[in-house]
């Protein structure tokens, strides 16, 4: 009676997981897909697209303008194409406040798991296909979304 007591109560103790324990997870599932994401410059663009047509205007007149916002164009997609960042950097770099908005996300994901700390976690995570699609999912959402980044996976 007592053993079935005892595997009853541990079956609730869950460990809490910390934060960072579910940014290093996340960053796992991200590094094993080799994901990289690059905040788009949008605005950085098109400050040179406009310059750059706006000098070819002064310079040649209307076709200038043209000619202009063409050259700008390719130039500002060029200057801000590239950047991109490994998505395990960018999750430990977020601010404590979408660390935490991603960690209420994995959680409701993850909490019919059980397990006794962060490693068996993400042993239980990486050998379940399923769970890191979920979590994959969740992250692309995330990264693309709230980040407004570009994803990208290198292989």
């Amino acid at each position: 009676m007592w053993a079935a007591v005892f595997q009853t109560q541990t079956r609730f103790n869950k460990m809490p997981i910390m934060v960072d324990d579910v940014m290093r997870l996340l960053g796992s599932i991200a590094e094993e897909r080799k994901m990289k994401a690059a905040v788009k410059h949008s605005g950085k663009g098109a400050l040179i697209t406009g310059a750059v047509a706006f000098i070819g205007g002064l310079v040649g007149g209307p076709p200038g303008i043209a000619a202009g916002g063409a050259v700008g164009g390719l130039l500002g997609a060029w200057m801000t194409s590239g950047q991109f960042k490994p998505i395990p950097q960018i999750i430990m770099e977020l601010p404590p406040a979408e660390q935490q908005k991603l960690f209420n996300e994995v959680t409701a994901i993850v909490r019919h798991l059980e397990w006794t700390d962060a490693v068996q976690l993400t042993t239980l995570v990486m050998g379940s296909e399923a769970l890191k699609q979920q979590l994959l999912a969740l992250l692309v959402n995330y990264v693309t979304k709230e980040l407004r980044a570009e994803v990208r996976y290198d292989d």
